[in-house]
């Protein structure tokens, strides 16, 4: 008798735990919105602005959807936080999953990456990690701090190869909301 007793106990605390779990649902995570026409970037949650984080620098040419290896333009499109450098020689540097795979398909149709790199930069995004960064698409596309740069230079223009810039106080107060995985969408 108590081996079932013990069995309906054990059963029942699985039932709560799961009701328990069911009844308190995840937070939708916060994501990042890059404003590069106003020079913004956003904290995001559930729609609501909940940090905001101006005079950021972007790429010196400007955006692209064709990103090439070296252009100094910033890439549009939709990208995931796949590596996080808390010491770099841009203070800290929050890489992301560029080129992602529309950004590889457009490449790959207009002949600038091979069938194979194509394959190796969808199998990686498939896995969550970084894509290969060496292929004419260009890479190590990220959000960063100036580092020991010019506050002076950043505040009067747009400097970056191609990543996103804050100052150093910025950067480190958006670590609070870093995470691999954080979405990040540059329009």
């Amino acid at each position: 008798m108590s081996r079932l007793r013990r069995g309906c106990a054990g059963l029942l605390c699985l039932l709560l735990t799961g009701l328990a779990a069911a009844e308190a649902p995840e937070r939708p995570p916060v994501w990042l919105r890059v404003d590069t026409d106003r020079l913004e970037l956003h904290v995001m949650h559930n729609g609501e602005r909940l940090r905001t984080y101006d005079n950021i620098a972007i790429g010196r040419y400007g955006t692209t959807t064709a990103k090439r290896a070296g252009d100094g333009m910033t890439p549009l499109g939709e990208f995931h936080i796949v590596r996080i450098a808390p010491r770099t020689d841009f203070h800290r540097f929050y890489g992301l999953d560029y080129p992602n795979l529309a950004h590889a398909r457009a490449g790959l149709q207009a002949g600038r990456i091979t069938a194979t790199q194509f394959e190796r930069i969808r199998q990686a995004l498939q896995r969550g990690i970084e894509p290969p960064q060496h292929t004419a698409l260009g890479g190590y596309i990220g959000i960063h701090g100036l580092g020991d740069g010019d506050p002076a230079v950043h505040a009067d223009f747009n400097w970056t190869e191609g990543c996103i810039a804050l100052t150093n106080e910025q950067v480190d107060d958006l670590a609070q909301w870093i995470d691999k995985g954080v979405r990040v969408v540059i329009e």
